[in-house]
């Protein structure tokens, strides 16, 4: 069975870190780009961060840059997303998506492209 799981969510006071994992079973990661996306309660989902298959590339949205930063392990098959800094408006269901794609470019942030999606890991920043 393909899939993806996500784990490391929880509750955390504003200011604190997290870091979630992507875990892949059933595939290799090896030539998938990886993109995190979240949903907030009431907001559409966005996209988040991404990494290519190589890793070379990243990407970030804007209101994380500086805090948040992807990263990938092929041989553990699992992606990455540190969270430091964390803010009451980072609270979303946070959900890892990969895409078959082994180039630098793509449109990282269209949730159409992605073939396979993980349930979501429930991040809340709050005191």
């Amino acid at each position: 069975q393909l899939q993806l799981v996500e784990s490391g969510g929880g509750l955390v006071q504003p200011g604190g870190s997290l870091t979630l994992s992507c875990a892949a079973s059933g595939f290799s990661l090896d030539y998938y780009a990886i993109g995190w996306f979240r949903q907030a309660p009431g907001k559409e989902r966005e996209g988040v961060s991404s990494i290519s298959n190589s890793g070379k590339t990243t990407k970030y949205e804007e209101s994380v840059k500086g805090r948040f930063t992807i990263s990938r392990d092929n041989a553990k098959n699992t992606v990455f997303l540190q969270m430091n800094s964390l803010k009451p408006e980072d609270t979303a269901v946070y959900y890892c998506a990969a895409f078959y794609w082994a180039r630098e470019d793509y449109k990282w942030t269209d949730s159409k492209i992605y073939d396979y999606w993980g349930q979501g890991t429930q991040v809340t920043v709050s005191s």
